[in-house]
């Protein structure tokens, strides 16, 4: 199968009586591709996911546009550049094989200022070191062959990148894993690790459960899950809120495929796009806003005891003092849909306000160090024998598959014991 090229070694008896070999904490993209990645690798292992929403990928795996990310933007070399390569490969792979709904049709990173030149420049480097297929810079009269209503001084057009379902490649892994006979809870929030002779000891609600490796892909919530543990990790999880508008079915036909702006180095997010989603409708946005709360969607009230925890971290102070100017003019502009069409129309200029219809909301679980920085690679930590997947927002969702091979490489010293 995809996930055995990794961990093809003989498979070791794992079994124990009355514990988990395995236990998963989030039932997300990363969370299911890791219990996917150990039940192909090992079959016969126990493995346990809990997931504490009633049903999986009910957070950023099911909240993001389903963009297919191609690699493009990550620096040559960090984990995030190898494992979205890698897994975008991977997704395409298990989408084809497996009737999932996805499409490979490519993108336009369009630079409407000559300010933007250079950093355009530095993504077609950073694209062709990623070993990117097909990547070339073009100006404006092919920015019209691809996108005829979009406009630009120079573009990159990125052939790998493309759209998938990622909510229906989660119940995927799902089937998958209870073929395998691996034991999924939802609706079961952890509340306690303890760390016992036989490994790790879990309570979630009234349940608790023994496994010998703890695997923590638990997105928004995954350094309290952390801490559960008795890990300090050097990064805290601040949410970031991304509101979309759609377009309206009278000017949807304006956009092809994808198209993005050229990002502002300074942060981690792509700015405010175009999307032609799976379903064929096109989603514009999302922009970035401190969220009032980790699970803080549209129509979901703030949790302002969270909004308090995020304002008493000390991380997150040094990122306002340096970034405020730049949060100010985004809670401005996202409050206005006369303000956002404007930032639209850089990239499709025919967008006029009465295009943008209301659309959904997703929250990044976006890790800070103590000094202000938003960590830009993902983050993985292990110790002992618990794995704490710590920063895997976007590209997370095109990554997950090669993140589950990732982890399940690092913990099968402890599952052969």
């Amino acid at each position: 199968m995809l996930l055995n090229t990794l961990l093809a070694d003989e498979v070791p008896a794992l079994t124990a009586a009355g514990k988990y070999d395995l236990c998963v904490v989030g039932g997300g993209l990363v969370g299911l591709a890791v219990a996917r990645a150990i039940a192909d690798g090992y079959p016969g292992a126990k493995i346990l996911l809990l997931e504490k929403e009633p049903r999986v990928a009910t957070h950023q795996s099911g909240h993001n546009s389903g963009v297919v990310h191609s690699g493009l933007y990550y620096r040559p070399g960090s984990l995030k550049a190898r494992l979205c390569v890698t897994g975008r490969n991977q997704v395409y792979e298990t989408c084809a094989e497996y009737g999932i709904s996805y499409r490979e049709c490519g993108k336009l990173v369009i630079a409407t200022d000559p300010s933007e030149l250079a950093a355009l420049e530095e993504l077609e480097r950073r694209g062709h070191a990623n070993g990117l297929s097909g990547l070339r810079r073009i100006g404006p009269d092919e920015i019209k062959d691809l996108e005829p209503a979009a406009t630009g001084l120079a573009a990159l057009h990125v052939p790998e990148a493309g759209v998938a379902d990622y909510p229906a490649l989660a119940e995927h892994h799902v089937s998958q894993l209870e073929d395998y006979g691996a034991t999924i809870v939802t609706g079961a929030a952890v509340t306690a690790i303890d760390h016992v002779p036989a490994g790790v000891a879990i309570t979630a609600g009234d349940e608790h459960y023994v496994a010998s490796t703890l695997v923590n892909c638990a997105g928004l919530q995954s350094d309290r899950v952390a801490a559960m543990a008795g890990i300090d990790p050097a990064v805290r999880i601040i949410p970031f809120r991304g509101e979309y508008y759609r377009m309206s079915a009278g000017s949807s036909h304006l956009v092809r495929n994808l198209v993005y702006p050229v990002p502002d180095p300074r942060f981690p997010f792509l700015g405010v796009h175009f999307t032609r989603r799976i379903d064929d409708s096109v989603e514009v946005g999302p922009n970035a806003l401190l969220a009032l709360g980790r699970e803080h969607y549209r129509g979901t009230p703030p949790d302002w005891a969270e909004l308090r925890a995020i304002l008493r971290y000390r991380g997150f102070r040094r990122m306002a003092r340096r970034h405020w100017i730049s949060g100010a003019r985004e809670l401005i502009e996202s409050r206005s849909t006369r303000r956002y069409a404007r930032l639209a129309r850089r990239l499709i200029p025919a967008v006029e306000q009465h295009d943008l219809l209301p659309g959904g909301a997703g929250v990044r679980a976006q890790a800070v160090d103590a000094r202000g920085t938003l960590v830009d690679d993902f983050v993985i930590e292990t110790t002992g024998s618990t794995v704490h997947v710590l920063n895997a927002p976007s590209p997370g969702a095109t990554a997950s598959i090669a993140i589950g091979i990732f982890v399940a490489e690092k913990i099968k010293p402890n599952l052969a014991h």
